[in-house]
């Protein structure tokens, strides 16, 4: 699969892999602080943003994806940052591929299972018929009987467009990611990587606990874990300076 993606700045590469309903248009303003230091590619997952929609959603078909995007654009030893959905989708790369990676920066997800907890977001996704959708303040409305966070309605609402016909759609593979829930809450296989990794957890989120230390240090030992406060899942949203320093410091060392 040809996945879609932005390019910005020039150096070492670095590939920014988005979270479950995200694309890559939610990291193009804190990319920009990145690029002055490094080739910056964000990339659009397969069911989401521009690229293409497909009936399998699993992390070795998006392990795949990215292996065949490195070869197609000529990338060698790149950093690779993932945020949760993103982030096993490196750790599934790493399994498969880690001879080919400079760093890894997984930001607020661990390699275990996780009980799927989407249900809010799905009902208030499902809640709108693009059919008779007039406006995306319709949409807001309708998404606000279920989520009171006005940030995780915008952030969804961030996947809806209108086609030259002037009917709403969503970007994102609505039908499949719901169905494949189960594959994007997997844990990682039981594997070992050589790879430097940070894991990035914001202080407000529960992704990752202090139990999870176990399961990360056993499966990359060559680890570092940063918290960030006052920062929730979203965190290089919720504190973007504090991120980017947090990773330029791991970088760097």
């Amino acid at each position: 699969m040809d996945l879609h993606f932005r390019k910005l700045g020039a150096g070492q590469p670095m590939i920014i892999l988005h979270g479950l309903f995200g694309s890559s248009d939610n990291w193009l303003t804190i990319s920009k602080e990145f690029a002055t230091k490094y080739e910056v590619f964000l990339v659009d997952q397969r069911n989401h943003g521009h690229s293409p929609h497909d009936a399998v959603h699993t992390y070795e078909a998006m392990a795949l994806d990215l292996k065949k995007f490195i070869e197609s654009n000529n990338i060698e030893n790149p950093i690779i940052v993932g945020h949760s959905m993103g982030g096993k989708t490196a750790m599934k790369f790493a399994q498969l591929f880690g001879h080919n990676i400079h760093k890894l920066i997984i930001v607020d997800i661990s390699p275990k299972y996780y009980v799927p907890h989407h249900n809010k977001e799905i009902t208030a996704l499902e809640s709108i018929n693009l059919s008779e959708l007039k406006s995306r303040q319709q949409a807001d409305d309708l998404m606000l009987q279920y989520i009171n966070d006005i940030g995780v309605r915008q952030f969804l609402l961030k996947n809806l467009y209108r086609t030259t016909e002037g009917i709403f759609q969503w970007r994102m593979n609505l039908p499949v990611l719901v169905k494949s829930l189960e594959n994007i809450m997997a844990s990682a296989d039981k594997f070992v990587s050589d790879v430097e990794t940070l894991f990035i957890k914001g202080q407000k989120s529960d992704y990752i606990l202090d139990e999870d230390t176990e399961i990360i240090s056993r499966i990359f030992p060559k680890f570092k874990i940063k918290t960030i406060q006052n920062a929730g899942h979203w965190v290089q949203a919720e504190q973007p300076v504090l991120f980017v320093e947090a990773v330029n410091e791991f970088l760097n060392s």
